[in-house]
């Protein structure tokens, strides 16, 4: 009997994780999150200002990551930067898109932020969260969006 590879093993229980989980690992995607859908509060309010959620977008065949989301003023906000990701093409597609934190799901709408001083405000406190936070201010185009009730 031929012993298996070490590799082959990890990427065996990697794979076997992933078909497992109801939502993204650290660094690979999933389909969909489950949990308790609640309904979306008018103002957000975490214990944290800036933290990993997971995002699940493209309702019809679903797809989420785990991504870093910003509170402003009691909005939600997702970044990713000047870098057109996979979730951004499926949201400029289809905007709905379900928020999931801790074990609770919010099905919401993704409206991507276009207006400048909207914008700016988002830059400052993306900023100032992190010393390794590029400043978006200075991209030629980014992808923002606030996080919204669906209607």
């Amino acid at each position: 009997m031929q012993a298996i590879p070490h590799s082959t093993s990890v990427i065996a229980l990697v794979l076997g994780l992933a078909v497992g989980c109801s939502g993204p690992l650290p660094l690979l995607s999933g389909g969909a999150l489950s949990g308790a859908v609640a309904p979306t509060p008018a103002q957000w309010n975490f214990e944290e200002d800036y933290a990993v959620i997971q995002l699940e977008t493209r309702p019809e065949d679903p797809y989420s990551v785990n991504i870093a989301y910003t509170l402003l003023d009691g909005s939600l906000y997702i970044y990713a930067g000047d870098t057109r990701t996979e979730w951004v093409q499926h949201m400029e597609a289809d905007p709905r898109v379900r928020f999931r934190n801790g074990d609770v799901i919010y099905e919401l709408r993704a409206e991507r932020v276009l207006d400048r001083a909207e914008f700016a405000a988002f830059a400052e406190a993306w900023v100032s969260s992190s010393m390794f936070h590029r400043d978006p201010m200075e991209l030629d185009e980014a992808w923002l969006y606030r996080l919204v009730a669906r209607s």
